[in-house]
């Protein structure tokens, strides 16, 4: 993993974007300018630590790339690459298979990504992987177009109402519009060609793959030697008995984790103790002979949910080297500006503030870390997507995100026309026509297309960046995605529970978890943190341009001392210091000072 900036069309200007970004890649930059172009790459090193570098040359291709491509051992096979690869990095096969079939040479790749290839046959592209677990944002300007992995890199932000509106209402933001003028962020899986100065979008590919056809499908289509190779058998026919779906899901968690492990660094995981993150600890026990390095963030308030007690249970069972990271009030206030900084695409989720502590604690023993992001929208998680699968006449309403009503309908509006542009767009067309969609499946999809990538994946992407620590998410893999989303919905929610099949899998592979249990859940309390600085907080935000777009001075107050809204309180305090930091230019401890100073 690492940061990439460029800009094709100047021979020059691309050392000035990659400084700005210097922390994504603190094992050293390099810089490459021809009269075509100007790239420059800064590394984090994981795979082929000594000639990994990039840009990276061959078959008369170059890339610079940020992210890892999982299956660069079983593409240099298939391809017989052995004799021509000159490194051992992930890249490499790549441009030896652009070489000989273009542009689809993407549709091959299994990975987190997001490049910059100039191709051999003179074109030029911007690609980035279909979840969009991996960032690239591009600015077309003069008949050139510069990218680079964080917007922070084009400059200094602007405000604009329509994210500000967003963030405050659905924590994130939805359209490919940036604050930075003139920047847009890719859409995930979408590829760009630079034609003329100009970037053209060539194609957006699908995150979950069609259905598999026929009765076959689920029967042994490859063989298990394969799956442990990197190559899974094809997902299971609805039709298969559940054991058998069991003993599918069970090779293809095995294959996604073996490939996420794959590193020439030291690796761990983040377990919160929860179905998820529990069933990648399992199955990283069962495949590393030593105790694997996990950590565990919890909280130090009254009254505070508190996953620790069912993650010390599970590192106990499975013989983890497990690490208890504690977090109070104290690092509240110390922490919350410097995710501002951190998250220069606004999210104003809370949970980014326990992930930057876990990263900051995890970087002193390991270089990766895999988490469990993805399995929620995979395999049917959330309460809401049972509610979307009731009658009306039983409860049951669309499932769409929680807002509160003082920010008024607009952001939750704009999400229900980006959950429905996603749905129809090209790249769904074979899904959709091969199988019609159920209505929870309908609820992933939107949630697939708009909070996982604009949220929950910007959210890892920065705080683990921050601290040049590397996240790998083994649950959004497009083999792990063809099994999971095609499965029945009972196998998916059954009564009152959700990721019916993952618990039924931990039952058996890990009784310590208690899968059938009813979970705390997790909430970090901001709002008791907050609290104490409320009345300070109603006087400042309003002087705070990026706070008045998303809401006006007396809906601020009243947000700040009407306990009905405390929920509501994070969000506007994260656009204060966001505000505070990437449109005036304020430093991070700066900016919180300044907001408490009234």
């Amino acid at each position: 993993m690492c940061g990439i900036a460029g800009i094709v069309g100047e021979r020059e200007g691309a050392r000035a974007l990659i400084e700005t970004i210097a922390h994504r890649g603190p094992n050293g930059i390099r810089v490459e300018e021809s009269e075509k172009y100007s790239l420059a790459h800064a590394r984090l090193s994981i795979i082929d630590l000594e000639g990994g570098w990039q840009p990276l040359h061959a078959s008369g291709s170059t890339i610079i790339g940020n992210g890892e491509i999982y299956n660069y051992v079983e593409l240099a096979e298939d391809f017989q690459l052995k004799s021509k690869l000159a490194t051992g990095s992930d890249y490499e096969p790549l441009l030896h298979i652009y070489a000989q079939e273009g542009e689809a040479a993407f549709d091959r790749l299994r990975g987190m990504y997001a490049f910059c290839l100039i191709g051999c046959d003179g074109r030029t592209w911007l690609v980035r992987d279909p979840f969009g677990i991996k960032p690239l944002y591009i600015h077309a300007r003069d008949g050139a177009v510069a990218f680079a992995s964080e917007p922070r890199a084009f400059g200094r932000a602007r405000v604009v109402p329509a994210i500000s509106n967003q963030v405050a209402a659905l924590h994130y933001s939805l359209e490919n519009e940036t604050a930075w003028p003139g920047v847009i962020r890719l859409e995930p899986g979408e590829i760009v060609e630079i034609v003329n100065g100009e970037p053209r979008r060539h194609r957006v590919r699908a995150q979950i793959p069609p259905p598999p056809r026929g009765e076959g499908a689920g029967g042994g289509g490859r063989s298990d030697i394969q799956a442990q190779a990197g190559r899974p058998p094809t997902p299971p026919s609805p039709t298969r008995g559940e054991g058998a779906v069991l003993a599918q899901l069970d090779r293809v968690l095995e294959d996604t984790v073996k490939v996420h492990q794959r590193a020439d660094v030291p690796y761990g995981l983040f377990l919160s103790g929860g179905i998820d993150s529990t069933v990648i600890a399992a199955m990283m026990a069962r495949l590393n002979e030593r105790p694997v390095v996990a950590y565990t963030c919890g909280f130090e308030a009254e009254g505070a949910r508190d996953e620790r007690v069912q993650a010390e249970r599970v590192a106990r069972a499975l013989n983890l080297d497990w690490n208890n990271v504690s977090f109070g009030e104290e690092d509240f206030w110390t922490i919350a500006p410097h995710v501002a900084w951190a998250m220069d695409d606004p999210v104003a989720d809370y949970a980014c503030l326990p992930t930057y502590k876990l990263a900051q604690e995890a970087k002193k023993r390991l270089t990766v870390v895999l988490t469990g992001e993805g399995g929620d929208e995979l395999f049917g998680g959330y309460s809401r997507y049972r509610r979307a699968q009731r009658p009306a006449w039983l409860g049951g309403r669309v499932a769409e995100p929680q807002t509160d009503a003082i920010f008024g309908t607009a952001a939750l509006d704009r999400w229900r026309e980006a959950a429905k542009d996603r749905a129809s767009s090209d790249a769904h067309a074979d899904l959709k026509v091969r199988a019609p969609l159920s209505a929870l499946q309908r609820a992933q999809a939107a949630d697939i297309a708009t909070w996982l990538p604009n949220d929950l994946l910007l959210k890892l992407d920065r705080m683990l960046m921050a601290h040049g620590l590397e996240g790998r998410t083994p649950f959004l893999d497009s083999e792990v995605a063809a099994f999971a989303f095609h499965l029945p919905d009972n196998l998916k929610t059954r009564g009152k529970f959700g990721k019916y099949i993952l618990r039924a899998w931990l039952e058996k592979n890990c009784p310590a978890a208690e899968p059938w249990a009813k979970k705390m859940g997790f909430t970090v309390p901001v709002a008791s943190w907050i609290a104490p600085r409320a009345a300070d907080l109603a006087q400042t935000l309003p002087q705070v341009e990026a706070v008045r777009a998303a809401a006006n001075a007396e809906t601020i107050r009243a947000i700040f001392t009407d306990e009905r809204h405390a929920a509501s309180r994070y969000p506007l305090l994260f656009l204060g210091l966001w505000g505070r930091i990437h449109t005036e230019g304020a430093a991070p401890d700066a900016a919180l000072a300044s907001l408490l100073a009234a």
